[in-house]
């Protein structure tokens, strides 16, 4: 059973990038220029993406095909279609654009020096510190359910970055691409608007920004200014996001989503749209200090998490079923290393 997902898996992805060879053929040809009629070519194909997620069952699997495709290449097609967005330099070859339509990378336009907190011993803590996690919850039982709900909390950052970190070192070995990291240490914000806009999931937020955010606020600036029009135009990005978020559940539980999510980031979006009016008027007058404004920040993030965020992914089974496919991974891992040790031996 687990090797018929692993090659409807593949298929699907082999679906996925002859379909965006078609995307780039489409790009390149004179009759398809940008704008409506290059959107209604690139139509069928969003579609597609739209309903591939449904068909895998393994909830890594779509949990990352659905966030890497029915989303951020959606998004980034969207842009495409108009001549705006990653995959629009006309000096993309064919493998490099379907590296960043379809992997959720950002190539990197300014080369710095790698951050103390993301060399490979900061992901080797972390990738320890999701095994340690994983063991943890053979004794859910005897936990506490607000110990419990910290723990989700990581699960879900451990497990986010440790997929797209995979994804990022792979597509740099192959492709020579320097990319930008797609987490900044989310557990060091000091604001709401730090977390989501310079720390948690920048690939997300670099394709809200040009798709979400900026049309709302060039919209808004019409009729209120520019400067006010900031506001509208963040609150419409986390209705974006929530909209986004509540179509990803909707795939790893196949369940009529409850609006949870969406409320949790609307929720945000107003929390974020205030602190900006409120930072305006007091931040220089009493700042406040990184030893307040982190532990603030962080832990209004993990109590409407968990308020809002974990209980419908919990009610589809999501733990369960993840810790499921851990096991038959470790199993495989297993077997792999000892076929392999075997066949130094007979040597």
């Amino acid at each position: 059973m687990a090797s018929d997902g692993i090659n409807k898996f593949i298929k699907l992805w082999l679906c996925i990038i002859i379909s965006l060879c078609y995307c780039y053929s489409i790009g390149r040809t004179k009759k398809t220029q940008k704008g409506i009629v290059r959107l209604l070519c690139l139509l069928p194909v969003m579609f597609l993406y739209l309903a591939i997620p449904l068909n895998i069952s393994s909830i890594h699997f779509a949990g990352a095909t659905a966030f890497s495709i029915s989303w951020l290449a959606n998004f980034k097609l969207l842009l495409f279609a108009f001549g705006k967005g990653p995959l629009s330099s006309p000096s993309l070859s064919l493998p490099r654009f379907i590296a960043l339509a379809c992997f959720p990378i950002k190539i990197q336009q300014h080369p710095s020096h790698l951050n103390v907190y993301h060399t490979p011993t900061n992901y080797a803590i972390k990738v320890l510190l999701f095994a340690l996690l994983l063991s943890v919850y053979d004794y859910t039982h005897h936990i506490h359910p607000t110990i419990l709900s910290v723990l989700y909390s990581f699960h879900v950052y451990f497990c986010l970055e440790i997929i797209l970190v995979t994804v990022a070192t792979l597509t740099r070995a192959l492709l020579g691409l320097e990319l930008e990291k797609q987490f900044n240490e989310p557990y060091l914000s000091t604001s709401l608007q730090d977390f989501w806009g310079k720390r948690w999931n920048l690939m997300a937020t670099s394709v809200l920004r040009p798709t979400a955010y900026e049309p709302v606020r060039n919209t808004a600036a019409r009729f209120i200014g520019r400067k006010r029009a900031l506001l509208p135009a963040v609150f419409g990005t986390f209705v974006v996001s929530g909209i986004m978020h509540e179509l990803i559940f909707y795939y790893l539980g196949r369940v009529w989503p409850t609006w949870e999510v969406m409320q949790f980031f609307l929720l945000h979006g107003v929390c974020v749209t205030a602190e900006i009016v409120l930072k305006n008027v007091f931040a220089d007058k009493w700042p406040l200090p990184r030893a307040v404004s982190t532990p603030l920040t962080v832990g209004f993030v993990m109590i409407t998490g968990n308020w809002l965020f974990f209980p419908p992914l919990l009610r589809c089974g999501a733990k369960e079923r993840a810790i499921e496919e851990y096991a038959v991974l470790g199993a495989f891992i297993k077997n792999v290393t000892t076929l392999t040790f075997r066949s130094f031996q007979s040597q």
